[in-house]
């Protein structure tokens, strides 16, 4: 599911009185929340969903390859996806 897919299913189920625009609007005051949650306390949890965390990766000694030669990599920050037990069973 996309993020078009995602607004049509938020869309029918909010009813006909709900349109497009809205809920575009709504889904992404919920995205925007959740990158500002993870900008000021670096964790979002949502019960009964999962949690996002930001996570450091350290920098490390990576190969080529192609031609086997040893490169760097560099630290890099990324976020991680933990799903609740209740999404798992869902699923």
């Amino acid at each position: 599911m996309n993020k078009a897919e995602l607004i049509d299913a938020m869309q029918t189920a909010l009813g006909p009185e709900t349109s497009k625009r809205a809920a575009t609007e709504t889904l992404d005051l919920v995205l925007n929340s959740i990158i500002g949650g993870l900008k000021k306390d670096r964790k979002v949890q949502i019960v009964g969903f999962g949690s996002f965390e930001v996570k450091q990766r350290k920098g490390r000694t990576g190969r080529n390859p192609k031609t086997g030669e040893p490169i760097q990599i560099a630290p890099s920050t990324s976020v991680r996806f933990k799903p609740s037990a209740a999404l798992k069973d869902a699923v």
